[in-house]
Parts: structure tokens; sequence; C-alpha cells
């Protein structure tokens, strides 16, 4: 049996290597390349053409490439009997706590303010809060909030987290359910949107949501730019309810060269950064759920299709 590697726009090159260096008798094909479609049982993917899997009677996975699966379940026309598979790695986990706490901290140090007055030539010294006064509100915390949530915990930030059901992290208190979240939005000073995206989740960040956060509180999105309402954020920002945001995923990637984002003042756009799959990680566990297909076992990191995670 074969993997199939689909990878449009991203060069497979490195993915190729590091599976044939992992398991050096498997038989890769890279999508759109001639391959024989009935023998491919595994493929793996990253925002793959809608619709091309229904094409591969024998197919039993779809394996993301990275922890992010709406590129797949959004396949309205990916068959019901393939099993999807996220990648859950340390790696990416560690980096999106640097990532999150890097900007947290330049908020707090007010490093934006203070690159616009190096720009103007001007000496503006303004007052900032320290980290233990302030309260992180993580908006989805699974496994990568959790991750974000310890790095913060060590840097002397309060942590709470919001999730469809109630987590059990080590000081870090849970909200769950529609009846908790209006107070956890309340004391959320800094919001960090990590949720995974799905049809309930789509344009959450909105009007509504930000006019319950504290008046100066700050918008992280480091998930998808699907569920920030653009213009809601700016009309938030602009009337000074919001102190400011930092976005590192939009609804169009890149975003457009007039797009208000860029120059706003207050508002710091980076070019989806914040964790960045490398396939040496990750490899391992994408062999061990193929040799897991062919053993007929249990895969691992498997997505509940209803759910969307």
């Amino acid at each position: 049996m074969s993997l199939l590697v689909v990878s449009p726009g991203k060069d497979p090159k490195a993915w190729v290597e590091a599976l044939k260096n992992q398991h050096p008798g498997l038989n890769i094909y890279v999508y759109p390349e001639d391959h024989d479609k009935e023998e491919v049982d595994f493929a793996l993917t990253w925002n793959h053409p809608r619709g091309i899997f229904q094409n591969y009677p024998n197919l039993k996975v779809v394996a993301s490439m990275g922890a992010g699966v709406d590129h797949i379940t959004s396949d309205e026309e990916l068959p019901e009997n393939v099993i999807i598979t996220k990648v859950v790695d340390d790696r990416l986990a560690e980096d999106m706590g640097t990532f999150v706490l890097t900007l947290i901290l330049a908020h707090q140090r007010n490093l934006l303010h203070y690159r616009e007055s190096q720009i103007n030539e001007k000496w503006e010294p303004v007052s900032y809060t320290r980290n233990n006064d302030v309260k992180v509100g993580i908006l989805g915390i699974g496994n990568l909030g959790q991750s974000v949530s310890k790095c913060l915990l060590k840097n002397g930030f309060q942590v709470i987290g919001f999730s469809k059901n109630k987590k059990d992290f080590e000081n870090v208190e849970s909200y769950a359910g529609e009846d908790e979240f209006d107070e956890f939005l309340e004391q959320s000073d800094i919001l960090v949107n990590m949720l995974p995206l799905t049809p309930e989740t789509e344009k959450i960040l909105n009007i509504e949501l930000f006019e319950k956060l504290p008046k100066g509180a700050y918008v992280i999105n480091v998930a998808r730019g699907e569920h920030l309402v653009e213009q809601d954020l700016l009309a938030k920002v602009d009337d000074g309810h919001l102190s400011g945001a930092a976005l590192d995923v939009f609804w169009e990637e890149p975003i457009r060269d007039e797009h208000p984002f860029w120059k706003h003042p207050k508002i710091r756009v980076t070019p989806h950064v914040a964790s960045v799959t490398h396939p040496n990680s990750v490899v391992p566990q994408i062999i061990e759920n193929y040799e897991r297909v062919q053993d007929e076992e249990e895969l691992k990191n498997v997505v509940k299709r209803d759910r969307g995670y």
C-alpha cells in the first residue's frame, strides 16, 4: 500500500525526506504526480483540493500535517468511512506558548508604542502593568492552550480558561458552557483565542463578545481568521473599548495590500507564524499511525468528525 502527500502551494520535499528516513520502504506519491489511486490507503495533507479523496477507493486515513483539521473537515465530499487524524506535538505546543507570551509581553511593555515613538523621534514614556496584575483568558483551552497557560503561569500571569467541558489544569480556573461564558469574558484583561474552527465558532470574535470584555482589554487571535469579524474588531479598537489586538491568522492570507490592519497603530499583524509544523518532529507519529492502519490497530490523535476537532 502507499502514502499520498497532498500539499498544493507547499513544497513537500522535507515531508517526503522525513517520511523516507523514518520508514525507508514506504511507497510515497506526491499529488498531482501520476499514481495508482487504488494503492493509496493513507493520505497526509494540508489544504487539499476539495473532493479529491472520493477518488481513492481504498483510502482509510487522511492525516493533517498540523494541529488544525478544519481544512479537512470542511470538505463535504470526504468519504464518511475515512478517519481524520491531527498532529499533537510538544514542539508545536512550546512554540505556541513562546509566541503568545512574546505578544503579551510586547503589549504589557508598550513596545508597539515605543516603535512608533522611535519612528517619529519622540521620547514618550508610558506606564505599564505588571504581569501578576493581569488575567489572561484562553478561549479554547485544549492541548495547545494548556501549553500556553503553563508558559504564562511561569511568567507570573493569572490564567483562566474556557472550553466546552470543565478542565482540570493546575492553577488555571476553568469555565465551561454558555452559563459561564460571560463571567469568563468579563475577567479577561487579555483574551487569547485558541478555539478550533467549527460552524459554531466561526465569527465568534464579534462586537457582542468584545463588549463583554473589560474596557482596555487586548485580543490575540492565533487560531483561525474565520473566528474574527474584522470590522467589529476595528470598531471596538477605534472607540477605545479595546486597547488593541495581535492577529496571526486571517480570512484571506496574505491579507490584501490595502487592508486597514496593515497601518493601524493598535493592531499587530504577523504572517501565520505562531507555531509552524516541522516534519522531522511530527513524522514519527504519522508513521506510527500508518503502521497501525496496516496492522488494523486503533489510531492515535483521531478527530471526532461530529465535533470537528
